[in-house]
């Protein structure tokens, strides 16, 4: 008799237990989003705690926030300090051990790269420094498919069964992003150069060699004033260039400068829009390559 119920009753063990539980992970920003898009484009659920047009640097730490990484499996942050005045917070307010800074259910884009702007002083009277690194790391492409294979490595530590379709996706985003990296280095070969609001594109700028003639802000984080704006005018007066500014930026600067100077001025997100996955944080870049090219 037990030899004759053995195989159903494993079997009904196992309908009764039903599939693994998929992942779920929580990402801080769209850019973070969409590369766990990309890297697992199925089998896991996915939170994005920053809305595309906010400034991440100056959020809070909010009771939605903590309810989503209460029952995260991974934590998806940009890092170097970029969500350091509410990520920390919300974490421990989420009183989940499993996504604490050390643990494998925590990683962050930021660790993964080179930083850019690394070793400067950390002093706040200087303005908003980050100095461990230019924390806009996602404004690289390249930068972005290192980090999706490091984010499917880091899966494929908290699911094994899904290992080899996570490295699969990470390596057809890099393929992705290196398809298109020759038509954007020939479209920005000529770049005269950009004026950004704030040092929030050098890694883009870094990567096809574009000037970055100036920043508006003349201390990071604190809005220009009339003389800094005079001054600009006065050392870009006569030069070609496009200037670049935020969604949560105030244009009111951007579109002076643009003026006294005869240039464009483009409003542009940091972020890909809500939803982004692989393919539409390459759109999002591609969005910034055509500004950059026509001044």
């Amino acid at each position: 008799m037990f030899r004759i119920c053995l195989i159903p009753c494993v079997l009904l063990a196992a309908l009764a237990s039903g599939p693994a539980a998929a992942l779920e992970v929580v990402a801080t920003t769209e850019s973070m989003g969409a590369v766990v898009r990309a890297v697992a484009p199925e089998g896991v659920g996915l939170t994005v705690l920053a809305a595309p047009d906010r400034d991440v640097h100056t959020l809070r730490a909010k009771p939605s926030m903590m309810r989503a990484l209460r029952g995260a499996d991974l934590v998806v942050a940009n890092g170097a300090e970029l969500e350091a005045g509410w990520l920390p917070p919300a974490i421990s307010g989420a009183a989940n051990p499993r996504i604490q800074p050390g643990q494998p259910g925590y990683v962050e884009a930021a660790a993964q790269v080179r930083l850019l702007d690394a070793g400067g002083p950390a002093d706040r009277a200087l303005g908003d420094v980050h100095p461990t690194g230019n924390p806009h790391v996602t404004m690289d492409p390249m930068r972005m498919a290192t980090i999706g294979e490091a984010l499917a490595e880091r899966l494929a530590t908290l699911d094994p069964a899904g290992a080899s379709r996570y490295r699969a996706n990470a390596q057809g985003f890099r393929e992705a992003v290196e398809q298109r990296m020759p038509g954007w280095q020939e479209r920005l070969g000529g770049a005269p150069g950009v004026v950004l609001y704030h040092r929030d594109a050098i890694y883009l700028l870094e990567r096809f060699q574009v000037p970055l003639l100036a920043t508006i802000e003349e201390i990071p984080g604190v809005p220009p004033g009339g003389q800094r704006l005079r001054t600009l005018v006065s050392d870009l007066q006569g030069r070609a260039g496009v200037i670049v500014y935020a969604p949560y930026q105030s244009p009111k600067a951007p579109r002076k400068l643009a003026s006294d100077l005869g240039w464009r001025a483009v409003e542009l997100g940091l972020e890909p829009p809500s939803g982004a996955d692989g393919a539409g944080y390459l759109s999002h870049i591609g969005r910034w390559v055509d500004a950059l090219a026509v001044p």
